[in-house]
């Protein structure tokens, strides 16, 4: 199945951004180990949270979370801390992810966790107990996700949890938003040092409403055909993003203003319109703290032909795809050819070869490929897109929005 994208030159209205994802998946699970007290509002509708779901309303027994990463995670360490005994599995990608930083970390404090497959990779056999918990070390270079899922199971933990982390820490504002949404249920958590967190044995309490943000990752790709329209007059509004949010992909306010989109907030909402573009010599930006941004920015850039260097990507090794790998494919489908002069950079300095006439973009089982390179169309009229459906894992209704705004 494939998407042939054809848009009308006028990008005006507004648009309902799924969820966050983040934000769900952190408030479900916390909200499960207070017990339930708070009623949530305005949860993702995507494939990621309905893992999540899934996962959390199977007392025992197997649980399939499909090609859900942060599902994984998350439940990997709440099934250590809840009484029962699960199997965890997921897709045949899932199953090549690795997770034994997060396990080895639980198994130190005394979790129950048996490889089922290759060491070091789901599935996972977990007998959920009561956790002593004291002191854990674990690498922080790999993924902000272990550390997140060991951060909110801690305040079950009959000591709490002084965690170290060892290395140069990634994706820092998904770790400050997990502890913040911690604090939210009643948890004491706070950094001691910069590489040392301490969670207190408080357990959560209190009981209340939470009301789930819009997406900020969701808004990027909207922010992409906000750069790349050339509709002078454009304006796009999303309501329920927050200024102060703690979402990491927020920055794509500040990541986008060189590229030509303005960002207002509004009592509407956030508004995007044409600003004035800056081309830059070379845009260098380290995207360690927002790699799930780099798709969409590579594609922008390069469709402006403003040649970059996109640093701290190490870990799109290791997402639903090899998302460097990914990204080097497809983008030379369309003429543009980039590198990787180390590990985790990519760059593009105006490298171009002739494209075929009727590109057709691959997606890799990966919801941000599918996005990411929708707003190529611009520039590709006709763009066909591979696979459109895995949009569903974060932002099921995308192809509708494009047809409302765009069709």
């Amino acid at each position: 199945m494939t998407v042939s994208l054809q848009f009308r030159p006028q990008l005006r209205g507004q648009i309902l951004l799924p969820s966050s994802k983040s934000i769900s998946n952190r408030v479900l699970a916390i909200n499960a180990l207070a017990g339930g007290a708070y009623e949530m509002m305005r949860l993702a509708v995507c494939d990621d949270t309905d893992a999540m779901l899934r996962a959390l309303r199977t007392p025992t027994g197997e649980v399939n979370i499909g090609a859900a990463g942060t599902a994984m995670r998350f439940a990997t360490a709440f099934f250590a801390v809840t009484p029962g005994t699960h199997i965890l599995t997921g897709s045949e990608r899932m199953l090549q992810r690795p997770i034994r930083p997060l396990v080895e970390t639980l198994r130190a404090l005394g979790a129950h966790i048996d490889y089922l497959g290759q060491e070091g990779y789901p599935s996972l056999r977990i007998e959920g107990k009561v956790l002593e918990g004291g002191e854990a070390e674990i690498a922080a270079t790999i993924s902000s996700q272990y550390i997140s899922a060991l951060l909110m199971v801690a305040p079950m933990f009959q000591k709490g949890l002084q965690l170290r982390l060892v290395g140069e820490l990634i994706s820092r504002p998904y770790v400050d938003l997990t502890l913040n949404l911690m604090r939210r249920f009643g948890a004491k958590a706070e950094w001691t040092d910069a590489q040392t967190l301490q969670i207190f044995p408080t357990g959560y309490q209190s009981s209340a409403t939470f009301a789930v943000e819009a997406d900020w990752s969701a808004a990027s790709y909207w922010y992409a055909l906000m750069a790349l329209t050339p509709d002078a007059e454009a304006r796009v509004v999303l309501p329920y993003l927050e200024a102060n949010s703690l979402q990491g992909d927020a920055k794509a306010q500040d990541f986008f203003a060189p590229l030509g989109v303005q960002t207002t907030f509004t009592d509407e909402g956030v508004v995007l319109t044409k600003g004035k573009r800056t081309p830059l010599e070379l845009y260098d930006l380290d995207l360690t703290e927002q790699p799930d941004l780099a798709q969409t920015l590579v594609v922008v850039a390069t469709m402006l032909d403003q040649p970059f260097r996109f640093s701290g990507l190490q870990t799109l090794r290791i997402k639903e795809t090899d998302r460097i790998a990914a990204l080097q494919a497809e983008t030379a489908k369309l003429g543009y050819l980039l590198h990787e002069p180390q590990a985790g950079t990519l760059t593009w300095q105006g490298e171009r070869q002739t494209a075929p006439k009727h590109p057709t973009i691959a997606t890799y089982d990966d919801h941000r490929m599918a996005m990411a390179f929708a707003p190529a169309a611009y520039r590709f009229p006709g763009l066909q897109i591979a696979h459109p459906e895995v949009v569903t894992k974060s932002y099921p209704h995308f192809w509708e929005d494009i047809t409302q705004l765009l069709g």
